[in-house]
C-alpha cells in the first residue's frame, strides 16, 4: 500500500465512531443484512453534511480447517520453520477453530444526500429516528468522507468481534446447522402430523436418525394416539 493510501486508511479508521451499533449480533446459520447510515463532512465544503445509507450483507460464517488455512498462508515458504508450524497444527488441530466471514456492500441499496447542517444535529435526528423505528441490524456511524468505505470496515470488525465467541460455541456443537434445522422440523411435525415423513427424510439425509429415533417414535406414537 503506497504511503498516502496507508495514511488515508488509518486516518479513516481512527476517525470513525460507531454511534449506534446494531442491537443484534450476526446470524450464525444464515446471512445477515446490516442497514447502515454514515454521516460525514465533505472536505471541500463548509457547513455541509453528507449522509450515506446502504446495506452490508454478511455471509453465513464458516469453519475453516486450521491445516488448510495455514497451508495456504505458508504457501511458498519451503523451510524447516514452516514444516514445524504445520506439524504443530496437525497435533493441535482439534483445539483450534478458525472462522471465515464474508461481507459485501450492496450497491443496489446505496443512497446519499448532501445537507446544509452540522454533524451534531444530523446525528441526533438519526439517533431519534432509530429510537422511534428500531432496526435490529441498524447502525449509525460518524466518519470521514474519503475513503468512506473504510468506515464500514470498522463496523464490520466490531460486529465480528462481538459475534465470533457465540458463533464459535454454536458451530462447534452444530457445524452445519443440521441439528438446528432438525429442531425446527420437530416443532413443525408436532403441530402437523402430515409433516412427520418429511422429518424422517431429513433425519436420514443428515445421518441423524439413530441419534433422534427415540424422540421420533415418541412423536409418531403421540400423533397416532
Amino acid at each position: 500500500m503506497p504511503p498516502k493510501d496507508s495514511f488515508d486508511f488509518w486516518y479513516a479508521v481512527h476517525n470513525t465512531a460507531i454511534v449506534v451499533p446494531p442491537e443484534r449480533r450476526l446470524e450464525t446459520f444464515g446471512a445477515t443484512i446490516i442497514d447502515y447510515r454514515l454521516v460525514t463532512e465533505p472536505m471541500d465544503a463548509v457547513g455541509q453534511v453528507r449522509i450515506r445509507e446502504g446495506r452490508l450483507q454478511a455471509q453465513r460464517p464458516e469453519i475453516v480447517a486450521p491445516g488448510d488455512f495455514f497451508r495456504a498462508a505458508l504457501e511458498g515458504f519451503e523451510s524447516a520453520e514452516a514444516d514445524r508450524y504445520l506439524d504443530w497444527l496437525r497435533r493441535h488441530e482439534g483445539d483450534l477453530l478458525i472462522l471465515k466471514y464474508g461481507f459485501r456492500i450492496r450497491k443496489d441499496a446505496q443512497t446519499e444526500q448532501l445537507l446544509r447542517d452540522n454533524v451534531e444535529a444530523v446525528v441526533e435526528r438519526i439517533r431519534a429516528d432509530l429510537r422511534e423505528h428500531p432496526r435490529p441490524f441498524g447502525a449509525l456511524l460518524v466518519g470521514v468522507d474519503d475513503p468512506w468505505e473504510v468506515c464500514l470496515l470498522k463496523l464490520i470488525v466490531d460486529m465480528v468481534q462481538r459475534s465470533a465467541p457465540g458463533h464459535a460455541h454454536s458451530l462447534r456443537a452444530d457445524p452445519h446447522g443440521y441439528r438446528r434445522e432438525i429442531e425446527a422440523e420437530f416443532r413443525a411435525a408436532a403441530r402437523d402430523a402430515a409433516l412427520i415423513p418429511r422429518l424422517a427424510d431429513k433425519l436420514r439425509k443428515h445421518g441423524l436418525f439413530e441419534a433422534y429415533q427415540d424422540r421420533f417414535f415418541s412423536l409418531v406414537r403421540a400423533a397416532r394416539g
